[in-house]
């Protein structure tokens, strides 16, 4: 007897709609076996799928079965198809029938004793699923929150194969899972960490708050232990609130190679991402036989912090120019090409020198000048291009390291950045845009206009310091972000100069 199913595989974090073909034939196989592209993961389910149904208390079949998984050109891969087919194995026998299957996906690993394991991908399965017309999913009990986050379509849990027999059955009813989004985002969004932490450096504080409230990438200099990491790591902070959008754009990357975490439904809090110095390029942007995100990806609507950044490799460094500017990365394969989300805050910290005291009162640099040019030279011109603010990071006097007197804390600096952003909303208004960072060159031009005083300090900034096409239109951004801070309708002066101001290292590097 011939059983359908549906289920959803992912490329990439994309969910695809699969239908699952059972043939459970009287004879004329000689194996059972499963075809429709399938990779090591799916193949091994027969053996997992017989052990399960067996020690659930229902009979495998006598004969061998043909598996079916269409769309036959797409690669499926994964545990997720295990309880499908369990399922389909059990309908070719007749010993199950129900009338709903039609309209349900179902997607699940199954154990060898029948309980079901939770799988990757979940939420885009959904997505897919909901976007496909289907009205309910059958999950893993552990991925039922996740699921349920997906309002257009119902998500049941199941803790065994012989539980999703009983629902589809008719006989065990099931309640599908609720999720308040709102509780979650109230009891998810708090921080540990605040920049109240951190001793001094308000002019990198300010600089950090510019960036925070335009979506600017960042570099800081520094001498060690002047609290570069300290400031990065309370960057997320200050950032606005995710949206629901952003949150489900963001989850379904970490969701899909498995690492949202147990009975998680969303992420709540921007993420904060932080690659040593030795990852490789594919774990930086993405790759893998079956494409997979990376680090810039994992940072989708956060931060990606690179640490000690003249130590990654030149070329790793290169490959993340243009994901700066596009917002997203595409991994090539010969037979596909998958995309990814990568729109993110670059904050890069950096030694002035080898010895890392160049430049620094309290420390005497050994360096000589020409093993400092070699140093800064390992960041090509192109992508220190690409970084809006430059910001030099001193270090921290004895003094205000034990200064008891009240530090800038990150509710303020919040506060002045979720207004900002709300200006920007109200400025952009297609919901597609987010932040002056992203601005278009037409849209530079239509909401940076300058007056004649910040023109003429634009003009000889660009002449003394040779400044690119590229370094001019991130100023005119970073000046509209500082205008948008001061709560001003036009750019002024003085924007325009604590703009340029952040280029200065330019001349450096």
């Amino acid at each position: 007897m011939l059983a359908r199913l549906h289920s959803v595989t992912l490329e990439g974090i994309e969910g695809v709609i699969c239908e699952v073909e059972v043939d459970v034939a009287r004879g004329g196989f000689e194996r059972s076996i499963i075809v429709g592209l399938p990779d090591a993961a799916v193949k091994e389910s027969i053996e997992r799928v017989k052990s399960a149904i067996v020690n659930s208390g229902y009979k495998h079949p006598k004969t061998a079965s043909l598996i079916n998984l269409a769309p036959a050109d797409v690669k499926k891969a994964g545990p997720a198809f295990d309880l499908p087919i369990a399922l389909g194995m059990l309908i070719g026998q007749n010993v199950l029938a129900s009338s709903i299957l039609h309209e349900t996906i179902i997607v699940g690993e199954l154990a060898l004793d029948g309980r079901v394991r939770p799988v990757n991908g979940v939420l885009s399965m959904a997505m897919s699923a909901a976007a496909a017309g289907f009205s309910r999913m059958i999950v893993p009990l552990d991925n039922a929150q996740e699921a349920a986050v997906v309002t257009d379509i119902e998500a049941l849990g199941v803790g065994s194969l012989a539980q999703a027999v009983g629902f589809l059955s008719g006989q065990l009813p099931l309640e599908a899972t609720c999720v308040d989004i709102e509780g979650l985002f109230d009891v998810a969004a708090t921080y540990t960490v605040d920049f109240s932490d951190v001793k001094g450096q308000e002019s990198v504080k300010r600089a950090l708050t510019v960036a925070a409230a335009g979506g600017h990438n960042i570099m800081m200099i520094g001498p060690p232990g002047a609290g570069k990491t300290m400031l990065a790591q309370r960057l997320a902070t200050i950032l606005p609130p995710l949206s629901l959008e952003q949150s489900l754009e963001t989850t379904r990357v970490y969701s899909s190679i498995g690492l949202l975490g147990k009975n998680r439904a969303l992420l709540a809090t921007r993420p904060v991402r932080m690659p040593h110095h030795s990852a490789s390029g594919p774990a930086l942007v993405g790759g893998g036989p079956m494409p997979r995100p990376g680090e810039l990806s994992l940072a989708h609507f956060g931060i990606l912090f690179l640490d000690e950044f003249v130590e990654f490799p030149r070329h790793v460094l290169e490959m993340i120019r243009q994901p700066l500017e596009d917002g997203f990365v595409i991994v090539s394969r010969a037979k596909k090409t998958v995309s990814f989300p990568a729109q993110f805050m670059l904050v890069a910290a950096m030694n002035p020198c080898p010895c890392g005291y160049f430049g620094s009162a309290t420390r005497r640099c050994k360096c000589a000048p020409g093993q400092i040019r070699r140093y800064l030279s390992k960041v090509s011109g192109p992508l220190v291009d690409r970084i809006d603010i430059h910001i030099d990071v001193p270090a921290i006097s004895f003094r205000k390291l034990r200064s008891k007197s009240g530090q800038l804390d990150s509710a303020i600096m919040r506060s002045d950045v979720v207004r900002a952003a709300s200006i920007q909303a109200g400025r952009f208004g297609d919901g597609k845009l987010y932040t002056n960072a992203r601005m278009s060159h037409k849209q530079v031009e239509k909401f940076c206009k300058l007056d004649s005083a910040g023109e003429s300090i634009l003009k000889q900034a660009m002449h003394e310091f040779g400044l690119s096409a590229r370094a001019h239109d991130k100023i005119c951004k970073l000046a509209r972000t500082i205008a948008d801070l001061a709560g001003a309708r036009d750019i002024a002066s003085e924007h325009i100069g604590e703009a340029i101001s952040y280029r200065k290292l330019d001349r450096k590097l």
